[in-house]
């Protein structure tokens, strides 16, 4: 029996959060080789250097140079620092490019390159098609998917919604916000009403329907723990409960990581898995819609793997089959 020659990626970047994740999954994928890690700051230190949890599982270090040999590369950067990557390093063009921060959310190009946004379960072919994808951000893929159905049904007005963020999501560097003695047995707000994933929310929700202008009031919240988020968003809606549940699994029928639940859901069922979660209520005229997501996976690098399986043609579910941690 033949074997099939593995697609080689690289990522940019790998000594933060989300470089360590897209580390762990490629290191497991069935059909991709991680042929070079690239981090300025670490370069010839073992990859366990870092991510300590990786001793035993490669003897990769991290390398000072980019590799041209691939088919992906992964940029993990910080915000502004992708464009920066993109713009002093010159990247053949067959080159397929997933980029990880919101330098390319909102329709932006470099150097002739450019994004399709990347959220499957509405870009889906568009993404199979594309060249460069932009990873949508991490309370973005869990707010939209939360909101999908009901713009596709021109259904959206007015959106109260909170979101709850694990330490993670602030990266890793240290910052007083995020050092164990502030963060545990602690909770606080930040930019509210004005987080920045706002503008690609609003861009996705007004192409599925283009009259909508209703409020999309958000209040994002820091978590006393290291992964997951957990949405609730409400909106006035005439739809009785079955109606919008079955709203919702009509939408998300075919899409592997999007699960409607009519039973309760927590956090732990989706920590260390690429899946997103949703369970409805509705008291009065109000629907509320919960949807939970490991901003670390679903909300970053797993979506990006998602990506890339569907960029090169792989299966959309290879190297994601996750067990999350329960207990």
């Amino acid at each position: 029996m033949g074997t099939t020659t593995k697609k080689r990626a690289g990522i940019i970047g790998g000594a933060g959060y989300t470089g360590g994740e897209a580390i762990r999954l490629l290191l497991n994928h069935p059909d991709v080789e991680l042929a070079f890690v690239h981090s300025r700051s670490n370069a010839g230190n073992p990859l366990y250097a870092v991510h300590a949890d990786l001793i035993g599982e490669t003897d990769l270090t991290f390398a000072a140079d980019v590799a041209e040999d691939v088919d992906v590369i992964f940029l993990c950067l910080g915000h502004g620092e992708s464009r920066k990557f993109l713009e002093s390093t010159p990247i053949p063009a067959h080159i397929h490019i997933i980029d990880l921060s919101q330098d390319f959310r909102l329709g932006e190009t470099v150097n002739g390159r450019e994004f399709v946004y990347g959220l499957p379960e509405v870009n889906r072919e568009a993404i199979r098609q594309a060249k460069n994808i932009a990873n949508p951000g991490c309370f973005a893929t869990g707010i939209q998917l939360g909101l999908l159905p009901l713009a596709k049904a021109g259904l959206l007005n007015e959106v109260h919604t909170t979101g709850i963020t694990g330490s993670t999501g602030a990266g890793q560097s240290l910052q007083s916000t995020s050092h164990f003695t502030w963060r545990a047995n602690n909770i606080s707000t930040y930019k509210v009403l004005q987080h920045q994933h706002l503008k690609e929310i609003r861009r996705t929700l007004q192409a599925l329907q283009p009259a909508y202008s209703g409020a999309l009031n958000f209040v994002p919240v820091r978590g006393d723990y290291p992964r997951g988020i957990w949405i609730t968003s409400y909106l006035e809606c005439d739809l009785t409960l079955d109606e919008a549940y079955r709203l919702f699994e009509e939408f998300y029928n075919g899409h592997p990581f999007t699960h409607v639940s009519r039973k309760q859901i927590d956090l732990k069922q989706v920590v260390n898995t690429n899946k997103c979660l949703i369970q409805l209520e509705k008291t009065d005229n109000k629907l509320v819609i919960h949807s939970i997501e490991d901003n670390l996976l679903k909300g970053a690098s797993g979506q990006a793997v998602q990506n890339m399986n569907l960029v090169l043609g792989l299966e959309e579910t290879a190297g994601l089959k996750l067990k999350s941690i329960v207990f």
